[in-house]
Parts: C-alpha cells; sequence; structure tokens
C-alpha cells in the first residue's frame, strides 16, 4: 500500500493510541490531520500527564485515562505501545472483534518506500544502530535514524524518498507482532532480558526471530557466531546471511585477526582487509563486535575508507561508557544503558585494566545475576548497590567462588545522591567510577536517559 492510499483510507475512521508518549504523541496529531476520529488512552490520570492531556484536550482528542483505560476498546484501528503486552486480554478480544491492533514502527514497515536496515538485540543495539547510520551518511546517503533508538518515523513517512534508507533499532516489544521484516536484519547478540514481561526466555527469543523470519531470499541477515543463540538462527535464515566473531576465522563475514588486530570481511572465503581494530576510537571488546557488525550490514554500500574515516572519529554514543569528569585524579564514567547484567559485564567490566568503583542496581527484570557476581569480584574494588536489584547483585557477588570478605567491598545506598557521595568519599587518586547499574531504571527512572543525565549532573556538581 502507498503513503497516500493509506491516507485515503482512514479518513473517518476510529482510531485510538494505547499509551500517551514516546512514539505515539506525534502520531496523534498526525491522525488528527488525515481527518480520522481519534481518541488515546493511557493508565496515568488527567492529573498525573499535566499539561500533554490539557494539550490534547484542547485538540479535540477524546482521552480515556486511569485503570481502567483499556476497557470498551473497540476502534477500528487499534495502535498499542511497545511496551504493552502484545497478547493482552483486551486486545485478543478486540481483535476478535476485527479491530486492526498495531503499532507505529509495524505501520512503518508497511508504508516505507526505502530500503530498511534493522537492528535488535540485547546488547549493542544502539551503538549498532549509530555505526550502521553514520557509515550511511558518510556515503552521502539520506538515513532515516530511529525506532527504538527514540524516534518515531511514521509521522514523517511522507518525507521519505525511495533513494533514502531507514536504519531502526527494535526492540523485542516490537518486533513480537512483526510479520514484515527489514531488507537487512542484524542481531547483535541474545541474552536473558525483559524476563518481567515475557513469559519466558523463549517468548523473547522468537520475538527476536521476527526480524529475519519474513525476509525474502534477496534479504540479508546478520548474527554473532560468537553467541550459541543467534549463532542457531543460521538454519532458519532465507537471503544472504552474513556472521560475524571476535574469535574465529570466518567464511563469510566480518572477523577478527587476534594475531594482529586486523578486521577481516570475507565473501564466499575471500578475505578483504578493512582496518586495525586500534583504528577504532570507542574503547571496550564489545565495540569491536559492534563494528563487525556493522561492516557485515553495509558491506557492499559503503567503501572501506568511509569505514575506517568512521571508525577513526566516532566518539560514541550518549550513556554508553561515556566520560563525564576526572575530579581529584578519579575518573567518572555514565554507563547508565547497561540495562542487564551482560551489558555491564562485557562493556564496562571489561573495558579498564584496574578494578573499578561500580554503582548498580535498579529495576528488577527478573534476571540472575549469578555470572555477573564472579566478574564483579574479578574486576571491582568497591560495589555501590541501590535500587531493587540491590539484594540480589548482593547475593550473587557474596556468593561467587572467589569472593573473600570485603573484596570487594559492598555499600547498600538509597539514591543516586548517595551512591555518587561515597564514591566520591572512598576514590582515591586514580581510582575509575563508573555507573553501570546492569538493570532497567524503572524502580526510580522513566528511562535510562534520565538515570544517565542525573548521575551526570551530580557528578558535574561535585
Amino acid at each position: 500500500m502507498t503513503v497516500n492510499n493509506f491516507i485515503n483510507s482512514i479518513k473517518g475512521k476510529t482510531v485510538t493510541f494505547c499509551g500517551i508518549g514516546g512514539s505515539n504523541l506525534p502520531l496523534i496529531d498526525k491522525f488528527k490531520s488525515y481527518g480520522a476520529k481519534v481518541s488515546a488512552r493511557d493508565k496515568r490520570t488527567e492529573e498525573q500527564l499535566g499539561d500533554t492531556a490539557k494539550e490534547l484536550l484542547s485538540k479535540g482528542i477524546e482521552l480515556k485515562l486511569g485503570e481502567e483505560y483499556m476497557s470498551d476498546i473497540n476502534e477500528e484501528i487499534i495502535f498499542r505501545t511497545p511496551g504493552m503486552r502484545f497478547y493482552m486480554p483486551e486486545l485478543n478480544k478486540a481483535r476478535a472483534n476485527g479491530s486492526a491492533v498495531t503499532s507505529e514502527m509495524e505501520l512503518f514497515f508497511d508504508l516505507c518506500p526505502c530500503k530498511i536496515i534493522a537492528v535488535t538485540g540485547s546488547d549493542g543495539k544502539t551503538t549498532t544502530t549509530t555505526i550502521i547510520s553514520e557509515f550511511l551518511k558518510a556515503m552521502g546517503k539520506t538515513v532515516h535514524l530511529g525506532g527504538n533508538i527514540g524516534t518515531p518515523l511514521l509521522p514523517i513517512i511522507e518525507q521519505i524518498k525511495e533513494d533514502d534508507i531507514a536504519v531502526v533499532e527494535l526492540s523485542s516489544f516490537q518486533l513480537i507482532s512483526m510479520r514484515k521484516s527489514p531488507d537487512i536484519a542484524v542481531v547483535t547478540n541474545l541474552a536473558p532480558n525483559h524476563l518481567d514481561i515475557h513469559k519466558d526466555m523463549q517468548e523473547y527469543i522468537d520475538a527476536k526471530k521476527n526480524i529475519f523470519l519474513h525476509q525474502n531470499a534477496f534479504g540479508r541477515t546478520v548474527l554473532n557466531s560468537d553467541n550459541e543463540i543467534t549463532k542457531s538462527f543460521i538454519n532458519e535464515t532465507r537471503g544472504r546471511t552474513y556472521m560475524f566473531s571476535r574469535k574465529e576465522h570466518l567464511l563469510n563475514g566480518a572477523w577478527l585477526d587476534n594475531t594482529d588486530g586486523t578486521i577481516y570481511m570475507a565473501v564466499n572465503g575471500l578475505d578483504t582487509a578493512i582496518m586495525n581494530k586500534s583504528d577504532i576510537k570507542i574503547p571496550g571488546n564489545h565495540n569491536i563486535e559492534n563494528y563487525l557488525c556493522a561492516i557485515c550490514a553495509v558491506w557492499g554500500l559503503v567503501d572501506i575508507d568511509i569505514i575506517k574515516k568512521v571508525a577513526k572519529e566516532f566518539s560514541g554514543v550518549e550513556h554508553r561508557a561515556e566520560f563525564v569528569r576526572e575530579v581529584n585524579g578519579v575518573k567518572y564514567y555514565n554507563d547508565s544503558i547497561a540495562s542487564s547484567p551482560t551489558r555491564t559485564c562485557c562493556g564496562t567490566l571489561s573495558l579498564y585494566n584496574q578494578k573499578i568503583i561500580l554503582i548498580a542496581g535498579g529495576y528488577d527484570k527478573k534476571i540472575p545475576f549469578d555470572d555477573m557476581g564472579k566478574v564483579v569480584v574479578e574486576k571491582v574494588k568497591l560495589l555501590i548497590l541501590m535500587g531493587a536489584t540491590s539484594d540480589k547483585i548482593y547475593n550473587a557477588v557474596i556468593n561467587a567462588p572467589e569472593y573473600k570478605n570485603g573484596n570487594p567491598q559492598i555499600i547498600k545506598v538509597d539514591n543516586m545522591e548517595q551512591a555518587v557521595k561515597t564514591a566520591y568519599e572512598k576514590a582515591t587518586d586514580g581510582d575509575i567510577v563508573s555507573l553501570s547499574p546492569a538493570c532497567a531504571s524503572f524502580d526510580l527512572y522513566p528511562n535510562f536517559v534520565a538515570r544517565g543525565r542525573h548521575f551526570k549532573e551530580i557528578v558535574n556538581s561535585l
């Protein structure tokens, strides 16, 4: 369906948006302008929504708010926010009654006129998505960057041209209901995550697989050869499949030669040298993996000299091992994006050649911390814990085989102010302090961005 045909088809139809914010807010105005009868629903009250509710009401948008916001849902088109359970009873009933239940990203995939490159995974999604977009922009392409990375793309669908490229980050919540896959599908890695929302690990994995399952023979899939789960997907891909590896020589895909640090791209067993890992400006083995992954995604679209140029110049994304400042010889880093144990272990705890002061803890996504406990004992001198998972992480560390009393020292605090204050008081010249929570932020903050910026505000005020 073309964009114009879709716009003409929804005039006079009833459309409701479940969840007021993020990807839905810009769409409410858009669909109103298309002539649809628009309403919006949210669990929050009018008072809690504040100015947003007032603005929507002033535009003639009907609001259904509070605990019963999903009752009587029967509009012709229903947009769910990504974090809403796809199989919740109210949505199941609406589908059974003939409502079209969709989301901003699903409809974008249906209407997008240009090539789509999509990235998912447990860790590294945003950095990899950003690197891919930087490669393409440096080649002179018009790139539309969005999805889970923070920018809804459906509101600008009328501006997107056939020769442009959309580069999108997709979460499992967005993918669970997707029945269309991108031209190039990328899976960075998979490990237990979001088990507070998904009924089990298998549902989480199955949601992620939708990124490539609906490709045709002309699609491309990029998979992590060093991750057991993603490596197993190769039997289910349809188009060209490239793997990437930091550990082994591949016949098809990007790989790192650990003897001299050269990064190669192999196609049918023929290796092409791209650059050395030392050319990559952002630190850490996980970022080498992000580049290997991104190279596979853009191979044939981007010149080698452009890949190398971007690697040397790109300084990273906010909240990802981001240097904040140095105070009294102590360096402070913001890694608020680390919302899972694997992200903290493979990221922050792999970066430094010394034991660090780690601030961790947050919302409980029902993920085990046992493996993280072992890494903390090896890599951390002082562990400062806050949030709902404090006790879980504490127990994982003290029960680790190598743990000895006081190694690491563990201090529990109530909030970020106390965490930074404790780190500031305990740190000595040459120490490294990193916020890398290994958990989501929702117990204390609306998202990891708010958490990271609060941390930076406190550090900058020391």
